[in-house]
């Protein structure tokens, strides 16, 4: 602003929209091959009839179906999952299929694996029990493929390559058709890592195990990559196939089970204390103790007399997972979610406890009713949380495993709470991307923990308006988007190629989703988008482009830029507000304006030299010769002339009514002068902070960028005068660097330095040490 007004004349010939453009005008291409605002058509596939330009299944989408019928134990002693599963197989594609993949992944714990093979890293000053024991361990584990037999048990031709193993059919599978095969197969469970495992607790000599990727599944085939049998390294996770499950599971007698399904015999594996307790939970409004903690622990001084068997049935799922201990307190309800009862459970040993028995059902509850409103209902009839280690979390069909522990004595922080809480809601959120919907977690990884992320910081903040969330709001991705770019990877890599797979996969999309929620598209269209996208694609399989495009489609707003920017680039948002100019409307009127000039002129301010020569001229030339004096000396040049009358009242004639009221306006005109620096466009968010202590926010879209991508000029016209003015007030858009965002500037605050007392550093003294521990030896001997 400089703080001084410019009076803009001739406005009643050029109108500001002019004035505008003429700011504007570029005097060199500003793209320089940039072309930020291109659309995609170059970069995604081209649509077809399996995949449409709309985003929405074509009318000849075609999924496979992989049906499970699963028979296994749990050795509690061995550490040990023997199993047989039968498979069946239908072909829905329009291809003959030869063979057929499945996935090994267990196979990602042997020595030889790709996974542990390609890992690299050196050995820092200090390293975890863990990290060496997964050098050094001698046991053997991944699959013991047993037999593969076809359904009248002849032998099938099989060949595994690593993670995954392929059947040689004696006949192509035709399309349209289905075929059953089984597997026997046994390994051994490795402890907690990778996404599965046990825990084992060394006081009560139990273990609690969370049994996941556990038997051999069917690879997918679909019409992006025919077979998607890319080697599981252990970042990128799961690509699935939907089928039905039956699953009847032995475990010792003693072990409380939960598990992806519905219970199929709870008569048979539960007391009938227990299944009274089951009939209340259906109606409590708070969980409800199947088991108590008293039992449990009761439990884990026992030994087991025997064993069970748990039998589950799972519809229309891609996967299933189970966990097992007799350790588990367990509390269940069924609640509402969109007019269906749905059972929200969780298991939890006593370690677990105070934190687990308070929040983890109530969490999974609200999740569910969450994630249902912003997406599609949630279909199952069951969600369980089950307590892990204490760390993060892993998700399943109708299962998830999840950290948080509180302290020994039942203590635990904040910190702790807000992350148990955030990481159930995270886990349980899976059930939707991608349970339901169901992406390619193998390929893209943040479009299941990307959306999720997202969902989650929605459910964090319905919880509660003082929840600290760590993803979603734009300005916990500073610190990653200021990181040096060639440590960065677009949110479009490969799974298995990310760096900063934290914030890469989980936090940037997450973020962008937020912007355009509240900041690009506004929330009624991204909430309608998004939930079409949830509807079109439930129980489906979507890829990047269908995600783009249904959210284009269904909105009726271009986000091509915005997912060039966001989701295939690396730069940074970097707006900076680098000047400010302050225009008002000359006025017209000879007398006002001839005052007002004479006026500023009597007010200007006398220099140095004025002031001293005023004493040190006693007379100047002129003053002492009046021959030297001529028209000039005595013209008054604020005079208003008739002339000058004349031609206004003629000027004012000639204006429309509301032409006259724009003149004698007193508007302001704002030119400001934003640039570009971080290279991402976004829209441009400005708040006016007016003199009378108001203020008001102007918004305009990133499309103000598409003729120059790098510094634009834009006057904003106000009735009142402003202050101050800043970019980004709100904090919407990830700018990377706050400080050239307010103008005028804001003054710098000073740094702070402590001031103390000067002491002498502390110096190791092993005598003294030595003495004291002799002193104390000596007086306890």
């Amino acid at each position: 602003m400089r703080g001084s007004l410019k009076l803009i004349t001739g406005l009643l010939i050029a109108t500001c929209s002019q004035i505008a453009t003429a700011q504007q005008a570029p005097t060199t291409n500003p793209y320089n091959g940039n072309k930020r605002f291109e659309q995609l058509e170059t970069i995604l596939p081209t649509p077809n009839t399996y995949r449409t330009a709309s985003g929405s299944p074509g009318k000849e989408y075609w999924q496979q179906r992989a049906d499970y019928d699963i028979k296994a134990e749990l050795d509690d002693v061995e550490r040990k999952i023997t199993g047989t599963e039968t498979i069946t197989y239908f072909n829905n594609s329009p291809d003959e299929l030869p063979y057929l993949w499945l996935q090994l992944d267990q196979n990602l714990f042997q020595k030889d694996a790709i996974g542990a093979n390609t890992r690299t890293g050196g050995i820092a000053g200090q390293a975890s029990f863990t990290q060496f024991k997964d050098l050094t361990d001698p046991k053997k584990y991944g699959y013991n493929i047993l037999s593969v037999k076809d359904a009248k048990g002849n032998p099938l031709k099989h060949t595994i390559n690593h993670t995954m193993m392929r059947i040689d059919l004696p006949v192509a599978l035709k399309s349209g058709a289905s075929v059953s095969f089984s597997i026997d197969w046994n390994y051994l469970i490795t402890e907690y890592y990778g996404r599965s495992g046990y825990e084992y607790f060394a006081k009560d000599g139990n273990a609690n195990y969370f049994i996941a990727h556990w038997f051999p599944r069917m690879a997918v085939y679909n019409d992006v990559y025919g077979w998607q049998h890319k080697q599981f390294l252990g970042q990128g996770e799961f690509t699935l196939t939907f089928g039905n499950y039956k699953v009847a599971l032995t475990v010792p007698n003693d072990h409380i089970v939960g598990a992806s399904g519905e219970l199929q015999n709870p008569t048979q594996v539960l007391s009938a204390e227990q299944l009274k307790r089951w009939e209340k939970a259906k109606t409590a409004t708070r969980p409800v103790l199947i088991v108590s903690q008293e039992e449990a622990e009761k439990a884990e001084k026992g030994k087991p007399t025997g064993k069970k068997t748990w039998i589950y049935k799972a519809d229309n799922v891609r996967d299933f997972a189970f966990a097992s201990s007799r350790k588990f307190i367990w509390d269940a309800m069924q609640v509402d979610v969109e007019g269906k009862k749905v059972w929200a459970m969780s298991l939890y040993p006593k370690e677990g406890n105070p934190l687990w028995g308070q929040y983890s059902t109530m969490v999974v509850a609200h999740t569910l009713r969450s994630y249902s409103k912003h997406t599609v209902a949630y279909p199952y009839p069951v969600a369980y949380s089950c307590h892990s280690t204490s760390g993060g979390g892993m998700e399943y069909p109708m299962i998830s495993f999840n950290g948080g522990r509180p302290e020994a004595d039942g203590t635990y922080s904040e910190q702790v709470k807000a992350g148990m809480i955030g990481v159930i809601i995270h886990e349980v959120g899976h059930n939707f991307f991608p349970m339901i919907i169901n992406s390619d977690e193998r390929q893209w990884s943040w479009m299941d923990e990307g959306l999720n992320t997202f969902c989650q910081y929605l459910a964090e903040q319905e919880w509660d308006r003082d929840f600290p969330s760590r993803r979603g709001e734009p300005q916990y991705i500073v610190p990653y988007m200021k990181t040096d770019p060639t440590q960065q990877v677009p949110i479009m890599t490969n799974s298995e190629n990310i760096m900063a797979f934290g914030p890469n996969a989980y936090a940037k999309p997450a973020t962008a989703l937020n912007i355009l929620r509240e900041t690009v598209m506004g929330r009624e269209l991204f909430d309608h988008a998004f939930k079409e996208y949830a509807r079109r694609w439930a129980f489906k399989q979507p890829y990047p482009a269908d995600f783009f495009r249904t959210m284009e489609d269904a909105s009726g707003v271009d986000l091509d830029w915005f997912w060039k920017g966001w989701f295939y680039g690396v730069e940074p948002v970097n707006q900076s507000l680098e000047n400010v100019e302050w225009f008002g409307i000359d006025n017209i009127d000879p007398l006002a304006k001839n005052a007002a000039a004479k006026k500023e002129a009597d007010a200007k301010r006398q220099t140095m030299s004025n002031i001293r020569n005023k004493t040190d001229i006693p007379k100047t030339v002129v003053e002492e010769n009046p021959d030297m004096r001529d028209f000039y000396n005595t013209y008054d040049r604020f005079a208003t002339t008739e002339a000058d009358k004349k031609k206004f009242e003629q000027t004012m004639a000639s204006l429309a009514e509301d032409e006259k009221k724009l003149v004698n306006s007193n508007k302001n005109f704002y030119v400001l002068n934003v640039k570009n620096k971080g290279g991402l466009p976004m829209p441009v968010i400005v708040k006016a902070n007016y003199e009378d202590g108001t203020e008001e926010v102007f918004r305009y879209p990133a499309e103000i960028w598409r003729l120059n991508d790098k510094e634009i000029k834009k006057v904003i016209p106000t009735d009142k005068k402003v202050t101050k003015w800043t970019l980004d007030p709100y904090m919407e858009i990830a700018d990377i660097e706050t400080e050239d965002n307010a103008f005028p500037r804001e003054p710098e605050q000073p740094n702070r330095f402590q001031v103390f007392k000067a002491q002498r550093p502390v110096q190791p003294n092993p005598m003294q040490q030595q003495q004291k521990a002799g002193a104390v030896q000596g007086a306890k001997n």
